[in-house]
């Protein structure tokens, strides 16, 4: 079953992981796709707000990313390019440690774990690594980050995933919409609108 295009807007509950909130734009562009969004957020008594602007290929690949981060300490803001290869530049400089990766991941984000399920289109039963481009909320360090999902059955119309990412020994089973945003992503957000 493939996805129905993303609706105008879709915003999540932070829980648990952190308290917030996060509201996403989606607008079809020319080429692809264009998604904007905010996630303000405390955090281990730590409060940030993270905006950013992600301009997908016409498949999903990431094509590029503008975050900014405002926390106590000031702003930061760092700008990702990727050639849809695998291939990706931060501020403008080459980034081999990320080569391979056709997805960004960002920390404060749930709405990012959209982009591997669109890009994958996985069967029911299939199983992909997708390992990522992943940007740290508080700092904007962007590290490489595995990450495979194996798509599970259905269930009440409903795509579900189970996620792995071994660095933070970290798994979870995640709920899709029909437009592929996450519903239900465990210990981390839920779908408010």
């Amino acid at each position: 079953m493939a996805f129905l295009p993303p609706p105008a807007t879709a915003c999540w509950r932070h829980l648990e992981a952190r308290s917030g909130f996060e509201v996403a734009y989606f607008r079809e562009a020319e080429d692809g796709w264009a998604v904007e969004g905010t996630t303000a957020a405390v955090e281990e008594a730590r409060t940030w707000i993270v905006t950013y602007t992600i301009r997908l290929d016409a498949v999903w690949i990431t094509r590029s990313a503008w975050i900014k981060a405002t926390t106590v300490s000031g702003s930061r803001e760092a700008f990702l390019q990727a050639d849809g290869t695998g291939r990706w530049l931060i501020n403008g400089v080459l980034a081999p440690h990320l080569d391979g990766c056709l997805d960004v991941d960002l920390e404060s984000s749930a709405m990012t774990n959209t982009l591997p399920v669109h890009r994958l289109g996985l069967p029911e039963g299939g199983q992909a690594d997708a390992p990522a481009s992943y940007v740290r909320a508080l700092d904007l360090h962007v590290d490489r980050l595995e990450q495979t999902y194996r798509r599970i059955a259905d269930k009440a119309a409903r795509q579900r995933y189970d996620y792995a990412a071994p660095a933070f020994g970290f798994t979870s089973r995640l709920v899709y919409d029909e437009s592929g945003l996450v519903l239900d992503y465990p210990g981390i957000a839920r779908r408010a609108g």
